[in-house]
């Protein structure tokens, strides 16, 4: 088929090194855009940006 490479990486499904640090490379790209848009969208604000989200606080203990 022309125009796409026939492996046999590709036939077993498994990734190249080359291609898993594409991949994290990407990952990684992907979180500092979303970190950056979470602080353009803030902007600007006393308190930072977290990008993962806090749990839910739970009742406080009576003492």
């Amino acid at each position: 088929m022309a125009g796409k490479p026939d492996t046999a990486s590709e036939k077993s499904g498994k990734k190249s090194a080359a291609v898993r640090s594409y991949e994290k490379e990407k990952r990684l790209k992907e979180n500092e855009d979303e970190l950056d848009e979470g602080l353009e969208d803030t902007f600007p604000a006393s308190d930072p940006v977290s990008v993962t989200q806090p749990s839910k606080p739970g009742k406080p203990n009576d003492r």
